[in-house]
Formats: structure tokens, C-alpha cells, sequence
């Protein structure tokens, strides 16, 4: 151990050095241009926004004018603009921010530093701090109180803010450039500023707008692959604040702490660290006599769900921050709320009811940039040091036998205690003053939560034959985007009595970034988070349970015992290993499996280039490999090798041929014509889906409402798609009107002709009878989520699963006390020898959100309706949290409905949710091609 003299004297000395760097920095004595002077109007101005444009014009002439600054690109975004970072530091800093950059980088990977060593590099090092703004473009205070803070800490001479720029690497980063573009542009281009409104008619992320901060495990985005680099490969900053603009009704802001339940997998650091840091800025708040700003409870935010900006930070030991801020261009009211008035733990200094002016929120915004600046100041090697021991605690844990305390197993316990004895008798004591003493249980119970079973994982294998390998490899690039160290097997290698290929994925829990791990591969065990017994379960911020590895289907194991072998550390994002077209001599055609999600790209391009294919009804054994139901089939033709090679180089798929084609039932595929529901303003789910369909090469157009409307659906297309929220439940009904959670119906008279045939919504009266001709002409809709109303407006013989009789027999759904299952993973079984589940499982983890769960009626079965997927269990929950999950028991997820000569399907669960669950793509994929598919015998 180092003597402590030494110590203190080292930090004497340093804090010297900073103090003489301090008193030697010099002003800024060049000339900074103001906002003001760079666009004519200070940031914050009533009915007043800065674009893109303008502020990559502004950045870059600051970044001229100013030695503390440094613009980096670090990527472009979906849409092919630049986004932006801005280093902002001392002069010194900057010339030797190579070196600091090191610094913060060895601490937060904690490898190969004794404690002695961490903590002279703290001493050595600057913390380094994270501030970014326009995630959520229409939220518009985050990009311009970004470029308001960015120009203080170039302009601003005070002795607060050098001592900033001395002890502190702010990195500047704007989050969203084409939403900041689309939103800001949009609401200038109105020359009479109070008619300005923010009327954007598409996303504001290209694909997948306001889910932009859902994507951070994922990482499938430009925007989010850009910032997950700086965060977790270059800079590893040790707090990171994330702005939002929604302040709670009654205040101006929220800001940290956040109330429960915070994630197990946390280093204890991790919430003890955002404590200080929100106490920090609730303080600056109260000494500027600016009021207003709640906590804990005062809001719905917590620290519980993974893939935020904001929130993916908790799983790589860094301080993650959120404000939500009131504000926008046009002066708004601060309502009074009596619940709001008066003082408490939540709510510690009220505001009064009062217009509010834009400018306000950029200043309130600024003091709490302060704040987090201020309290990295001060405790700069408290937090170098800090991530260090978070990295070095991970690894430690990771390397031992470690046991992770959830909800359900301290649930478990308490049962068995309860069991055994009855608490108040045994459990307390009076001792002679009177006061009532809790003696504890006894440790045999403690002991429990220590069987061996019940350890962590020291590892997990993902073997390189299983399957849907591409998949898998899938989702080892969203671990390794997210910091996460995995390994590659350079040979066969056996571990705990199993032998693996190799080319195997090896993930090891024995490195920083386990938290992280542990919540891709392990199930969510979400806390019952209800208010008092029978009483309706607490919304949570996000959704409870969402592992990724089951949600992509991935086959792995869990190790429980240390273990190596000749494993290599990938750098980099790894090719998939490249596939394989065998044949002896000249094939009649080659087959591939359906067990592979790619190979729907290798049915795309193939039916393209004008190629045949099949789907074969039976399973076979061909070219020594065994095909289950669906095997595709492609007839050889001259142009077809040279095609399948290429695919196999690019891709990683292996086409098998055959001397003789296949013989038996099979379906033949035609090439179709895909409209994909969107509404004006733009659909996250149908994002997603256009997302997908890009990614897998499905050939898709976007149709909007009007043209469902106009009729003669079938001579455009083929098969119709319809996320959640395209068709409501009923004429009148919010989703009818076009109201959802980001702001009510758009109105011709206020929309630029160019976007007007977006508008518009679906409905039960007008639309449905198009629907229902597009059907019984041969179409195929697939409905995903609240889409599936359409069912019940068609008069099909299913029914909600999810209802109760009332006291006078009428039918109600289940009320939120008994049903609520707020996004979880639920195990669901699957009928692999139906033609929309081949490529399947006997079983499938579906991700489950509020979804639809539905009941055949006594005459389904003679109308032709087929169950695909149901629930054949009382317990379903795999990940997640499900309040009354029993009901499910019997319900069916996932049906085919045949109206007239074309097919309807109907997807309860989310199975394309985010992007993320490949294990159901196989669901949606195959009901694009089988719905039309001509019955062929070869």
C-alpha cells in the first residue's frame, strides 16, 4: 500500500500544479463572435431556432477563433450529414489531450493498473465530461443550449470557468443533426414568427425518431454507433448528461436523483455517483434563486432499463444524467398545481405560476451544465479513480464465484422464512426499554441465496455451428459497439465436458463492462413495483425486460466455472465467416435453409434477378445436411452460381447443390409488392419495419392513408403491412383521430402542399372495406400489435383472450390490477410446421408489450383460422415483469386468417419491437411471401 505521506503529498503537488496551470491560463483575448452576431438573435429568443446548418457554420468559426476548442466529426448520420463534437478544454489541455484521452482510457478499462498506478494517473489525468443536446429534435432547447454552452466556454473569462477548462475535458456532442435540421428548418420557414409551429411530417431520426434513445444496446443507427464509439472505445467519460426537454407539469425540470428501482447489475458506485452529482445540481438551482426543479419521485424516470443514451452509461460504470425541461420558442404558462406548491423531498424549492420565455429554459439549462462541470472540478480524481475501482470491482466479480440478489430470489427466501415459522413471534424481541428489536432470520436461509446454482455466469459461448450463426455474429457486433470485450475460438476447444467448432464467440464476464454483459445474456427480474396490495401496478420508465441475446434468438451457454482456451480478442467489427456453394458436378439447383433470417435477403435478390425459388413443404436430407419444412430450393440456371458466390463471399450464407431437384409439395415464391402503412409525422413501429425491410432487401413502398382510401388496392400491391396504431379499435377513438403521444392530428391548412397526401388517418368505416376487398381479391395484410382491430372489424371468429365477465355477464378487459405487462420476454410456443413459422423452433421468446392475445371462437376452426403461436404455460415471464401473467395461459399469439382468396395474419406480440428480436423475424418475413405463394409439386 502506498504510505500515505506520499500520497498526500503527491496530491499536494498536483493540486499546486493545477493551481499554477490556473493562475497561468490566459484569457481568451481573441475575438469570439456571439450567437447574436453569428444568426441575428440570441439562443433562447422568442419563436427563434438555429439549424444545423447554422450551427456546423458557427461551431467551425469558433473552433477558428478559439484555442480551447477542437471540432471533431465523429460519423455521419443516417442521412449523410456530419455530427459534430466539440473537445472544449484549456489551451494546455489540448496540447497534450492525447495523452489525457490515454489517461481516462486506462482507468475505465482498469487492466494492468495496480491501485498505486490508478491513482497517480487520477492525479495526472482530467475528468472528462460528457454534455450533449438534440436527441429528440422537436425537444429543440438541447441543441441550442448546447451551442450556447459551447460559446461560453470559448468566451467566458471567469475564474469558474477556467478552472473548468483546467480541470475538465467537456466533450460537446450534438446527438441528432437531420432531426435538428428537419425540425429547426421546418419551423423557420414560417416568416411570421408567432404562426411557427413544428409541424415536421416525417421522424425525426430517419428511421426510427423518438426510439433513437431506445437503441443504445442495439446499436443499429449511425447517430447511436457514433456515440457509442466516443463513450465506450475513445473517451470513457466519467459522467455523461443526456438533455431532454418534457419538465413535469408545474415545474420547470427534472433532474436526478431518479427514483426506484435501480438495476442490480449497477456497481453500487453508479447510483451513488449520480446522487452526488444531482445533489450538486439541485444546490446550483436553490443558490441562483432559480426554483422549480423536482426529483425522485416528482417524475417517472429510473435507472432500470438498458439502451437509452443516458441509461446504457449505468451498464459501463459512468454517471449517467437526464434532465427533461420545460420551454419552446413561444412563450408558454407555468400552470399552478397545488400538489405542486408545496415543499418536499421531491420538490424542494416550488415555483410560482408565471408566462415563461424560452430564453429562461436555455438559462436554466445552463446552470445545471454548471453544476456537473463544477462538481467534476472538484472531484476530478474522486471520479478518475472512481471508474477505475467500478472496472476493477467488475473484473473481480467476474473472475470468482459471485451471486447477483434479484427480486424474486429475496422473494423466494422470504417465502421459505415465512413458511417455516411465523415472523412476528420468532423474528422480534422487546428488549427492557421497551423498543422492539429485529432478530433476523436465521443464516440457513441467507445460504440459500448462495447455492451454487444460483451463480453468475463466468462466461457464455456462442458455438459457431448452431444454426443461425450470421444472427448470432449479429449480435456480438452490438456487444463490441458497446465496449464489450469478446473473443473468437482459433480452434475446436471442449469446456465443461462440451466441445465447440471453431469460430465460436467466447464472451467472458472477468472484464469492465460486465454489467453490461450480464444484461444482454441474463433475464430482467423486474421488482412488483405496486403501491399497496391490489392496487394498480407503477408504470415503469421504459420496458422491463428485454434480453437481447433471447430476443435475436441466440443459442449459447452459460458457464459457471472459469474456463480458456485458444481464443483470440477481436478488434473490430468482425466479418461474418464467409459461406460455401458445394456441388459435384453440374447441380439441377441448390437448397438453403430457412433457419437463417439472411437467407430472406438471399430470396430478395434471387426473385429480383428474375430467379426461381421454392419453400419445400417437407423436410429433407440432401448434400449431407438435414433441411427442416421450408427448405429453400433455387433451380439452377447459368446465371446462378456467380450470384450465389457472391452472396456467400458478402453475406455468409452456404447454398448446397444437388444433382436432382427435390421432389414433393412446395410453395413457389412471387415476387410482391409490399405498401407499408405510415402516417404524417411519422410511425416508430413502421420506422423500424422500413428499417428492416432496407436491411434485408424486401422491396417495399410507403403508403400513407389517402391512398388506402382510394381503392383498387390489389391492382398496386401484393401484400399490405400495418404496425401498431395504424387501425383503431373504433371510428372516434384517439388512434382514429391521429392523436398519439407526441401531439394531436395535423391539419391540411397548416401543412406545406408537399406533405399534404400524408395526411390523414385509417378507419373502420372508410378504409376497412378497401382492406376487405384487398383480401378476398388475394392479397395478404400482416397486423401487427393494436393493428390486429382489423380482425374484429372483418368479423373474424377470434376474440380478446384478455377479458373478464362482470357481475351481469358482459365481457370487460381485464383491469390493470389483475393484467399489466408493461414489456417483458415471454416464452411462447410455436407450430414449426406451419409455412409462417418455418425456419422455427418448437418454442420462441416474443417480446410482449400490452400486446393482443386472442381466443378462437368454436367456428374458427371450420373457417380455416390456424393458430401459429400460443402461450401453453401459467408462467410465460422469461424477462421482464408480468403482473397476472396466468391469464395468458391458453392465449394464442400469432394466427392466420383466411378472408376470400387472400390471407390475414395476425401478430400479437412485437416481433419486429425496436429492431431487435431477429428469433421472431422469421414470423413477419415468412407472411410476405407465403400469403401469395402458388402451391407448385416438382
Amino acid at each position: 500500500m502506498r504510505h500515505p505521506l506520499r500520497r498526500i503529498a503527491a496530491v499536494a503537488a498536483a493540486l499546486a500544479l493545477a493551481c499554477a496551470a490556473q493562475a497561468q491560463a490566459p484569457p481568451s483575448t481573441g475575438k469570439i463572435t456571439s450567437p447574436k452576431e453569428q444568426f441575428g438573435f440570441n439562443l433562447g429568443d422568442d419563436y427563434q431556432l438555429a439549424t444545423y446548418a447554422q450551427l456546423t457554420q458557427y461551431w467551425q468559426k469558433l473552433d477558428r477563433e478559439s484555442d480551447r476548442m477542437t471540432l471533431v466529426e465523429i460519423g455521419k448520420s443516417a442521412e449523410g450529414r456530419p455530427q459534430w463534437m466539440a473537445i472544449l478544454t484549456s489551451p494546455e489541455n489540448h496540447k497534450k489531450l492525447a495523452r489525457l484521452k490515454e489517461i481516462s482510457r486506462r482507468l475505465a478499462l482498469a487492466e494492468g493498473l495496480t491501485e498505486e498506478q490508478a491513482r497517480a494517473l487520477a492525479v495526472e489525468g482530467r475528468a472528462v465530461v460528457w454534455i450533449d443536446g438534440g436527441l429528440h429534435a422537436t425537444e429543440v432547447l438541447g441543441a441550442q443550449q448546447l451551442t450556447e454552452l459551447v460559446y461560453q466556454m470559448v468566451s467566458r473569462n471567469d475564474a469558474e470557468t477556467l478552472r473548468f477548462l483546467n480541470d475538465v475535458i467537456l466533450l460537446g456532442v450534438h446527438a441528432n443533426p437531420d432531426g435538428h435540421e428537419l425540425v429547426a428548418g421546418a419551423y423557420m420557414r414560417e416568416a411570421d414568427p408567432p404562426k411557427r409551429r413544428m409541424n415536421i411530417p416525417r421522424l425525426y431520426q430517419k428511421y426510427i425518431g423518438h426510439d433513437n434513445n431506445r437503441d443504445f444496446y442495439l446499436s443499429s443507427q449511425a447517430e447511436s454507433t457514433n456515440m457509442n464509439r466516443v463513450l465506450y472505445q475513445e473517451w470513457f467519460p466519467q459522467i455523461m448528461y443526456n438533455h431532454h426537454q418534457t419538465g413535469p407539469a408545474g415545474t420547470v425540470l427534472f433532474a436526478p436523483p431518479f427514483r426506484d428501482p435501480f438495476n442490480y447489475h449497477f456497481d453500487p458506485l453508479v447510483p451513488l455517483g449520480i446522487n452526488l452529482v444531482g445533489a450538486a445540481m439541485h444546490s446550483r438551482f436553490a443558490a441562483e434563486g432559480k426554483p422549480g426543479a423536482t426529483m425522485l419521485e416528482g417524475a417517472s424516470y429510473s435507472t432500470w432499463f438498458n439502451g437509452g443514451l443516458r441509461t446504457t452509461t449505468y451498464f459501463h460504470n459512468m454517471i449517467g444524467l437526464l434532465t427533461e425541461t420545460i420551454g419552446t420558442p413561444a412563450p408558454m404558462e407555468i400552470p399552478f398545481l397545488p400538489s405542486r406548491a408545496l415543499a418536499n423531498k421531491d420538490l424542494p424549492y416550488p415555483i410560482t405560476p408565471q408566462k415563461w420565455h424560452f430564453r429562461q429554459s436555455v438559462e436554466y439549462s445552463i446552470t445545471a451544465n454548471r453544476a456537473v462541470l463544477d462538481v467534476a472540478s472538484r472531484n476530478r480524481e474522486t471520479f478518475l479513480f472512481n471508474i477505475y475501482r467500478m472496472g476493477r470491482n467488475s473484473i473481480e466479480r467476474g473472475s470468482r464465484d459471485h451471486w447477483t440478489n434479484t427480486p424474486l430470489r429475496i422473494a423466494r427466501v422470504q417465502a421459505a422464512i415465512d413458511k417455516e415459522r411465523a415472523m412476528p413471534s420468532e423474528e422480534r424481541t422487546v428488549d427492557e426499554s421497551g423498543m422492539t428489536r429485529f432478530r433476523g432470520a436465521p443464516l440457513k436461509f441467507y445460504e440459500q441465496l448462495r447455492d451454487p446454482a444460483l451463480r453468475d455466469p463466468r462466461g457464455y459461448i456462442l458455438p459457431s455451428d448452431q444454426p443461425d450463426f450470421l444472427t448470432a455474429t449479429k449480435f456480438i457486433h452490438s456487444l463490441i459497439k458497446t465496449g464489450v470485450a469478446v473473443h473468437r475460438a482459433t480452434a475446436p476447444f471442449s469446456v465443461a465436458g462440451k466441445s465447440y467448432p471453431a469460430g465460436s464467440w467466447v464472451v467472458k464476464t472477468a472484464q469492465v463492462f460486465r454489467p453490461h454483459v450480464m444484461d444482454m445474456f441474463e433475464p430482467q427480474d423486474h421488482p412488483n413495483d405496486v403501491p399497496y396490495p391490489g392496487g394498480p401496478p407503477k408504470a415503469p420508465y421504459d420496458i422491463t425486460g428485454y434480453t437481447l441475446a433471447w430476443q435475436m434468438g441466440v443459442v449459447f451457454d452459460r458457464l459457471l466455472e472459469g474456463f480458456d482456451g485458444p481464443f483470440e480478442k477481436i478488434t473490430g467489427l468482425p466479418s461474418p465467416p464467409a459461406g460455401k456453394v458445394t456441388s459435384s458436378g453440374a447441380p439441377a439447383g441448390y437448397l438453403l435453409s430457412h433457419q437463417i433470417n439472411d437467407a430472406f435477403v438471399a430470396v430478395n435478390r434471387l426473385l429480383r434477378n428474375g430467379h426461381d425459388v421454392y419453400w419445400l413443404k417437407q423436410p429433407l436430407e440432401a448434400a449431407g445436411v438435414s433441411f427442416g419444412p421450408g427448405a429453400m430450393y433455387i433451380p439452377a440456371k447459368a446465371s446462378s452460381r456467380p450470384l450465389l458466390e457472391k452472396m456467400a463471399a458478402e453475406i455468409g450464407l452456404s447454398f448446397y447443390g444437388v444433382p436432382r431437384a427435390p421432389t414433393g409439395d412446395a410453395l413457389q415464391l412471387r415476387p410482391v409488392r409490399i405498401g407499408l402503412w405510415d402516417r404524417f409525422g411519422g410511425s416508430m413501429p413502421s420506422g423500424w419495419v422500413r428499417w428492416l425491410f432496407e436491411q434485408f432487401e424486401f422491396p417495399f413502398e410507403v403508403v400513407y392513408p389517402a391512398k388506402f382510401d382510394s381503392g383498387d388496392l390489389r391492382s398496386q400491391f401484393d401484400v399490405l403491412v400495418f404496425m401498431g396504431g395504424a387501425i383503431p379499435s373504433r371510428d372516434g377513438s384517439p388512434a382514429a383521430r391521429g392523436e398519439g403521444s407526441f401531439g394531436p392530428p395535423q391539419r391540411a391548412e397548416n401543412t406545406p402542399p408537399e406533405f399534404r397526401h400524408m395526411l390523414g388517418n385509417l378507419t373502420a368505416s372508410r378504409t376497412v372495406p378497401h382492406l376487405k376487398k384487398f383480401l378476398e381479391a388475394g392479397g395478404t395484410i400482416l397486423t401487427v400489435g393494436s393493428s390486429t382491430a382489423l380482425a374484429a372489424h372483418l368479423e373474424a371468429p377470434v376474440s380478446s383472450a384478455l377479458v373478464e365477465r362482470t357481475a351481469d355477464g358482459r365481457e370487460r378487459a381485464l383491469p390493470r390490477e389483475k393484467f399489466y405487462v408493461p414489456g417483458s420476454v415471454l416464452h411462447a410456443r410455436v407450430d414449426p410446421a406451419h409455412p409462417l413459422a418455418w425456419g422455427m423452433k418448437e418454442t420462441a421468446d416474443v417480446m410482449f408489450q400490452s400486446s393482443p392475445v386472442f381466443r378462437l371462437r368454436p367456428d374458427a376452426v371450420s373457417k380455416g383460422v390456424k393458430p401459429v403461436a400460443w402461450f401453453d404455460s401459467a408462467t410465460p415471464l422469461r424477462s421482464g415483469w408480468a403482473n397476472g401473467q396466468q391469464y395468458l395461459d391458453g392465449g394464442v399469439a400469432v394466427i392466420e386468417v383466411p378472408v376470400g382468396e387472400g390471407k390475414l395474419f395476425l401478430y400479437g406480440p412485437e416481433v419486429t419491437f425496436r429492431g431487435q428480436p431477429h428469433g421472431t423475424f422469421k414470423l413477419f418475413f415468412n407472411g410476405i411471401y407465403y400469403g401469395t405463394a402458388k402451391n407448385a409439386r416438382l
